[in-house]
C-alpha cells in the first residue's frame, strides 16, 4: 500500500475520492486517531474516557468508530450505532461487519480494514456502498491505523460520512445527458421512455414508473412504457379513454393538470376502474400530463407505489422533469417523422410524390411483366387551374388541390398510387391489371368524372375537369421514362383535343417527339448565339442586415419571345443533356461577374450557382470548377453551389464523394429546396455542407400555417445540431422574417429582400 492510495481504487470496488469535501473529513478523522490511541493509554481515567467519547462523538452527524485487529467494534457513535440497527453504543461493542451486515458488504469493509492495519498507511475518502434493509447508502470513509502509547497498531479508526444525496444527484445528472443523447440520436420512444423511467425507479426505491401517450383521435390513452408494471394491468389499461373520472392518468390528460391520488382504494376518481388495479395491489397513483413545446397535451408520466401516501417535493421534481424530458423526446420524433414523410410526399396534398413514384414504379413493371398483367400510368392535368388559381387566391387553388388528391384517392385501390408532380399536375398508377385497354380505361374514366364532380370552393360554385393522357405497359413502353414521356405526350394531345378529355397514346403522338426535336434544337443555338443571360437574387443575414451572397438565375433572351424564364426550357435541356453546356456557361458567367463587382471596389459577396443531376455525373467536373474558378480569378470562397437533396440521393456515393472533392477546393455546398426531395437524416450528417435552403413551399403560408411552421422550426433546429447555417427562400413578408429570425434562421432571400435583377440593378443594392 502506497501513499497514493486516496488517488486510486481500493480492493474492495470502492471509488477513491479526490474531491476537496474531504479535506475536513480527513483533518478530523486523524485528530480522532490521535484522540483514541491517546484514551487508551493505561492512565486515562476510564470515567474520563467515557464523558470524552459522549461529549465529543454523540453529536456529530458523521459516522465515527474504533474496531480491534478481529474487526469488533472498540467504540461507536450514537449516529454510527443508529445507522446499524441498534439503540445503545453497548450493543454493537464487540460485534464484527459480519454480524451487521451482508456477507459481501461485510468481506468488502474487512478488505479495506485488513490493509490498513497490515500496512499502517491511512485510506482517505474512499467510497463505500453500503445496503441495509431495503435502504442504499453511500459512504465517503477515512479509515487510519490505531496505534497504542509505543506505536503499535491495535485497531483501526473509522470516520465516514453520508454522499448518499450527492451520489443520487450524480447519477441523476448522468441519466439526464444520456437521456438527451438518445433524443438527438433519435433513439425509438419506447426504449427511451424505459430508460426515462428505469432512471426515476432508481432515484425513488418502491416506486414505479408509467408513461401513456395520447391517441391519434386525442379520446385514448396507449401504453408508451412501464418495464415496472405488471403485464396484464398495461394490457388492461392500453386504450383507456380519458375523461373526468378516468382514474389518474386519464383524468390527468383530460383536465391537462397533474392528479394526485393518495388512495386509489378510496379515490372517487377511480371508482369505474378499483377492480381493474386491484388484484396488483398498486394503492396511490401520481400523474402528470406531458406536454409538448406549445403547450398540447401528449401523454402522461406517472409514478404508482404499493402504499398510500403523496408524493414528496423531491418525488414532484423528479416526475416534473421526466414528464419534459417525455415531451420533447416525442416532439423530436414527431419532427423527424414529419420531415422524412415530406421527403416522399407532397406538403399540401399528403400524395407520394416523383421521388416516391420513382422507387416503386420499377417494382410495379417487373412484378407486371412476371405475372403477365398490365400496368396502366395516366398523366392528369388540371384544367384552367391557372384561372382559378388567379381569380380565387392561392389558398383556394391549394384547397381545390386538396380536394381532387382527395378524390383520385378514393377512387383506387391501395396497391395503386396517385403522385402529385407539381402544380396542378398528377400521376395516377394502376397496377395489377388484366391486358384489357377496356377495363384500363373505364378505371380512368371513373377518375376523371369523380374529378369533374361539382363543389363549392370559397363560397362559389365550381365544376373542375382534367385532361388526362394514358399508356399501358408493356404497349406503350418498357421503361418508367419511356412510359411516363409517352403519358405526357397523350396527355398533351389531350388538351390540342379540347381538354377534359382522356387520350390513350398512339402511334400519332409520337409527332411531338420530333416537336421536341425542334425545341432542341433552337435551344442549342441559343446557347451557341450567346442568347441566355444571367439576373440576380440577393441573399440577406437576418442578424447584420447585409446582403452577403446572390443566387445567380438564368435567363433566355428570345429573338421572338422575349425574356423566357427558365422554367420554359430547364426542363428541356434536363432531358436532352444540354443543361451541362448551360450549366457551364451560368458557372462561367457568374464567377466573371463576381470577379468584375469586386475588382470594382464593391464588397466581397458569395455568388450562388445551381448545379444539375448532370452536371454532377459529369467526371470532370471538378475539374472543370477548378479551372473556372482560375480562368476568373475569383477566390473559392466566394462561390457557393446549390444542390438539390434528390440530385444528391440519386447516388450518394458518388454526390459524397463529388461534394468532397469540392469541399477541397474550398468552394462553399448547399442544399437547395430543403425538404421538398427526399435526404436520408443518417447520409446527411457525411454531408461537407455548410447551408440547408428551406423551399419557399414551406414558407410561403408561414405565420398561418401550423405543419409549416412546425416543419421550417424542425428544420433549423436539424441544420444547428448538425452545425450548418440555414436560409429560407420565397420570403415576403415581416411576418415571415419574423417567425423565421426567432426561430433561429440565419438569412433570407426572397422579394422583401429584393425581386431577381440585372447585375447592374445588383450594384445599387450593394453600395
Amino acid at each position: 500500500m502506497t501513499r497514493n492510495m486516496n488517488r486510486r481504487r481500493s480492493d474492495n470496488g470502492a471509488k477513491i475520492s479526490s474531491n476537496d469535501d474531504t479535506r475536513s473529513l480527513i483533518e478530523a478523522s486523524q485528530r480522532l486517531a490521535a484522540e483514541v490511541s491517546r484514551m487508551f493509554a493505561p492512565e486515562t481515567d476510564i470515567v474520563d474516557r467515557h464523558y470524552w467519547i459522549e461529549a465529543m462523538m454523540n453529536h456529530i452527524p458523521d459516522y465515527i468508530y474504533a474496531k480491534d485487529l478481529q474487526g469488533r467494534f472498540l467504540i461507536a457513535n450514537q449516529a454510527t450505532v443508529t445507522e446499524n440497527g441498534f439503540r445503545h453504543m453497548h450493543e454493537i461493542v464487540g460485534k464484527s461487519d459480519h454480524d451487521i451486515h451482508s456477507p459481501e458488504n461485510a468481506r468488502l469493509f474487512q478488505a479495506a480494514e485488513r490493509r490498513v492495519i497490515e500496512t499502517g498507511e491511512p485510506m482517505f475518502g474512499i467510497e463505500e456502498r453500503n445496503v441495509l434493509s431495503t435502504q442504499e447508502r453511500w459512504l465517503m470513509t477515512s479509515k487510519l491505523p490505531l496505534r497504542d502509547k509505543r506505536g503499535k497498531t491495535i485497531g483501526i479508526v473509522g470516520v465516514s460520512r453520508d454522499i448518499t444525496d450527492r451520489k443520487r444527484s450524480e447519477r441523476l445528472l448522468l441519466g439526464q445527458a444520456r437521456l438527451l443523447e438518445m433524443i438527438a440520436k433519435g433513439t425509438p420512444l419506447a426504449e427511451f421512455f424505459k430508460e426515462l423511467i428505469l432512471m426515476i425507479e432508481a432515484q425513488l426505491p418502491g416506486i414505479i414508473g408509467s408513461v401513456l401517450l395520447l391517441s391519434e383521435d386525442r379520446r385514448h390513452l396507449l401504453t408508451g412504457a412501464a418495464p415496472g408494471l405488471d403485464d396484464a394491468y398495461c394490457a388492461a389499461i392500453h386504450g383507456a379513454a380519458i375523461g373526468p373520472k378516468a382514474g389518474s392518468c386519464g383524468t390527468a390528460a383530460f383536465r391537462g393538470e397533474p392528479v394526485i391520488v393518495t388512495d386509489i382504494l378510496a379515490d372517487p376518481l377511480w371508482e369505474d376502474h378499483r377492480a381493474l388495479v386491484e388484484p396488483f395491489g398498486y394503492r396511490s397513483c401520481w400523474s402528470t400530463p406531458i406536454r409538448s413545446y406549445h403547450g398540447e397535451v401528449l401523454g402522461t408520466f406517472a409514478l404508482y407505489s404499493r402504499t398510500v401516501g403523496s408524493p414528496t417535493a423531491d418525488q414532484n421534481e423528479l416526475t416534473s422533469m421526466a414528464a419534459h424530458l417525455a415531451g420533447i423526446a416525442i416532439e423530436q420524433r414527431r419532427s423527424e417523422e414529419r420531415i422524412q414523410f415530406m421527403a416522399h410526399h407532397d406538403a399540401l396534398t399528403g400524395l407520394p410524390n416523383r421521388v416516391l413514384f420513382d422507387e416503386r414504379i420499377a417494382a410495379a413493371l417487373k412484378q407486371a411483366r412476371l405475372a403477365g398483367q398490365w400496368v396502366a400510368l395516366a398523366f392528369l392535368d388540371l384544367d384552367n387551374f391557372k384561372l382559378i388559381n388567379d381569380s380565387l387566391g392561392h389558398s383556394a387553388g391549394d384547397e381545390l388541390l386538396r380536394i381532387m388528391a382527395a378524390r383520385m384517392l378514393a377512387c383506387v385501390r391501395k396497391s395503386d398510387m396517385v403522385v402529385r408532380v407539381g402544380g396542378d399536375e398528377f400521376i395516377i398508377l394502376l397496377n395489377r391489371l388484366p391486358p384489357d385497354s377496356d377495363i384500363v380505361l373505364s378505371r380512368l374514366e371513373d377518375i376523371r368524372e369523380a374529378i369533374g364532380a361539382p363543389l363549392t370552393l370559397s363560397g362559389r360554385s365550381l365544376q373542375v375537369s382534367c385532361s388526362m393522357g394514358v399508356v399501358c405497359y408493356p404497349d406503350h413502353g418498357e421503361t418508367a421514362g419511356e412510359l411516363l414521356a409517352n403519358a405526357d405526350s397523350a396527355m398533351y394531345g389531350a388538351k390540342e383535343m379540347g381538354r377534359n378529355n382522356l387520350q390513350l397514346f398512339n402511334s400519332e403522338m409520337a409527332a411531338g417527339a420530333r416537336e421536341k426535336l425542334l425545341r432542341h434544337a433552337e435551344l442549342r443555338d441559343a446557347l451557341a448565339r450567346n442568347e441566355f443571360v444571367l439576373h440576380y437574387q440577393p441573399q440577406m443575414s437576418l442578424k447584420t442586415g447585409r446582403i452577403f451572397a446572390a443566387e445567380s438565375l438564368i435567363r433566355w433572351q428570345h429573338p421572338q419571345r422575349g425574356l423566357v424564364p427558365p422554367g420554359d426550357f430547364i426542363p428541356l435541356a434536363e432531358e436532352t443533356g444540354l443543361i451541362v453546356p448551360i450549366g457551364d456557361w451560368v458557372l462561367n458567367a457568374a464567377c466573371r461577374q463576381n470577379k468584375a463587382w469586386q475588382d470594382a471596389g464593391l464588397p466581397p459577396i458569395v455568388i450562388s450557382v445551381n448545379v444539375s443531376a448532370r452536371q454532377l455525373r459529369e467526371r470532370n467536373w471538378v475539374a472543370r470548377v477548378a479551372e473556372v474558378l482560375e480562368e476568373s480569378g475569383l477566390e473559392a470562397r466566394y462561390l457557393e453551389l446549390e444542390l438539390t437533396e434528390s440530385l444528391i440521393m440519386q447516388d450518394v456515393t458518388m454526390a459524397i464523394a463529388t461534394m468532397h472533392e469540392l469541399a477541397a477546393l474550398g468552394v462553399k455546398l448547399a442544399i437547395d429546396d430543403f425538404g421538398t426531395g427526399y435526404s436520408s437524416l443518417s447520409a446527411l450528417k457525411s454531408f461537407p455542407v455548410e447551408r440547408l435552403k428551406i423551399d419557399r413551399s414551406f414558407v410561403q403560408d408561414i405565420p398561418g400555417n401550423a405543419d409549416d411552421r412546425a416543419i421550417t422550426a424542425a428544420i433549423i433546429s436539424l441544420a444547428q445540431k448538425l452545425q450548418m447555417q440555414v436560409i429560407a427562400e420565397g420570403v415576403e413578408t415581416q411576418e415571415q422574417v419574423d417567425f423565421l429570425a426567432a426561430s433561429g434562421c440565419d438569412d433570407i432571400q426572397g422579394y422583401f429582400v429584393s425581386r431577381p435583377v440585372a447585375a447592374a440593378a445588383l450594384v445599387n443594392l450593394l453600395v
